[in-house]
């Protein structure tokens, strides 16, 4: 085999660090735009806001080493390493802001100052039961076999662990010997505990451990507790005619029973968790206003902080260039402060541009779905992809992807996510090309009018759809309504 060498030509795309700092900035919502922009003032000292006016410890201590340098270093001729450093862009007559880096404009939807985000404090579920043990007098190997079985609940409530892993568990990792039968009494225990069903291996004890508590109510309870205890399976199946057989009890007596079981909670520790974090809190990227039939778009005001230059690193620059004698020192923190503000530059131009493609991303957004912004009714919505964005925009599909995903926009009507814009098409008899978003509408509408206890089937939901013109098949009509969480005819049927 031999060896030979050629020239090729080929094109390579590569995309610069500024390039990629933009795309990561275009991801990040408003919510936490913030904190990334404070991870980068952290990083570099020459970034700021325009609100602080006074100069840091790190820039006065920079600045001492310029006031210093001479006497600490002889000129030995080191600084022809440094010769061709150039800084006139930076210390120019009449050029003190180094480009107008305000990033504020009219635009902007006035934000309070004072205004903080809430965030919940509550006690976590685990927390919670912690709280009810430590309350009981116990031995320490007890509290140690409770303390694992509260630990081995899951956050919605239920222990799916077996008991012989809990008796494994506890020998080989906290060294306790015990037996299931000591690990299921503390189970038991532990079920009596808030809130009403926790502990529960599966929905029909945990239905069972909340009705037992209600058993002072009355015969309806015990009815209730019967029909779980001997016919969940034909309950979840809305098999109702067979429990009445089993139960002996006439259509009243039944929607009694279902009605004590329908105020039960199938999570019992859903509820504590769920909005424990402030993440459940959206802060709006957009806010679109209908001014008399004209829409106005404004973009939050956290998407443009007042960042700017440090007046410090400027000064040292020019305190530089009017200096005659330069050595490598000196020429050293030159160089480093070069590096910040360039970087400064590129992350506010990064912001500046994040903004600018934001609202031309939005601005593009608005128009194309103007109907449903000036009515607030989702059958306006017309089908709409990523590419008309893109070729509207003249982006890259990537990019409207990138402000799409996890941004928002309050309107007179709610608060959106950009993707809930976005959905196929689909052709009516006339030919004319509707958004999915629109059928599923009417699809929702049509279920909700129902007689709930004669529920539409899917067979029959297409023709009503048929006749109102819109061409699309059974096995479409069950894809969309699973999509909108909606289930079958025969579990959507009520008493």
């Amino acid at each position: 085999m031999s060896l030979s060498q050629g020239l090729h030509q080929k094109m390579l795309q590569k995309l610069s660090p500024q390039q990629i700092q933009l795309m990561k900035l275009l991801q990040v919502p408003t919510a936490i735009l913030e904190e990334r922009i404070k991870e980068e003032m952290e990083e570099n000292p020459a970034l700021e806001l325009a609100e602080d006016a006074h100069e840091d410890e790190y820039n006065n201590d920079l600045k001492d080493e310029f006031e210093n340098a001479d006497d600490e270093f002889d000129n030995d001729g080191s600084e022809d390493e440094y010769e061709n450093i150039d800084i006139s862009e930076y210390v120019s007559e009449g050029d003190d802001d180094i480009a107008d880096y305000k990033l504020r404009d009219d635009n902007y939807q006035d934000s309070d100052e004072n205004k903080v985000t809430p965030h919940k404090t509550e006690t976590s579920f685990h927390e919670l039961l912690l709280e009810q043990l430590g309350l009981m007098t116990m031995e320490d190997r007890v509290r140690k076999i409770a303390e694992q079985i509260v630990g081995s609940i899951d956050d919605d409530g239920y222990l799916r662990r077996e008991t012989s892993a809990i008796v494994d568990d506890l020998a080989f990792r906290q060294n306790v010997d015990t037996s299931e039968e000591e690990v299921e009494k503390m189970i038991q225990m532990i079920q009596q505990f808030d809130p009403p069903g926790v502990a529960a291996r599966d929905l029909q004890e945990c239905l069972l451990l909340q009705l037992k508590r209600l058993k002072v109510q009355g015969k309806e309870v015990d009815i209730a507790i019967e029909a779980i205890e001997h016919y969940f399976d034909e309950f979840t199946k809305k098999h109702y005619e067979k429990i009445q057989r089993g139960l002996g009890i006439d259509d009243e007596g039944l929607k009694a029973v279902i009605n004590q079981i329908i105020k039960l909670n199938p999570k019992p520790g859903g509820n504590v968790e769920s909005n424990s974090s402030g993440e459940s809190y959206v802060i709006p990227d957009f806010f679109i206003f209908n001014n008399a039939g004209k829409l106005e778009l404004t973009l939050n005001s956290r998407n443009a902080p007042d960042l700017r230059i440090s007046e410090g690193y400027r000064d040292m620059l020019k305190e530089y260039d009017r200096g005659s004698k330069k050595d490598k020192r000196q020429k050293e923190a030159v160089l480093f402060i070069k590096q910040k503000i360039d970087a400064a530059k590129w992350f506010i131009d990064a912001i500046k541009q994040r903004q600018q493609t934001l609202s031309s991303v939005m601005g593009t957004i608005m128009e194309y779905q103007r109907e449903f912004f000036i009515t607030g009714d989702e059958t306006t919505l017309r089908p709409m992809i990523l590419k008309d964005i893109a070729e509207r925009t003249y982006l890259d599909i990537s990019t409207v992807s990138r402000v799409a995903n996890s941004k928002f926009v309050q309107t007179e009507f709610g608060t959106y996510r950009l993707k809930f814009f976005f959905s196929e098409s689909l052709s009516t008899e006339s030919g004319e090309e509707v958004s999915t978003r629109e059928v599923k509408k009417i699809l929702s509408d049509l279920i909700e009018a129902e007689s709930k206890r004669k529920p539409l089937s899917d067979e029959r939901l297409t023709e009503l759809l048929q006749e109102k013109g819109y061409n699309i098949a059974r096995r479409t009509v069950a894809k969309y309504r699973e999509q909108l969480n909606i289930p079958v005819a025969r579990l959507r049927k009520e008493l």
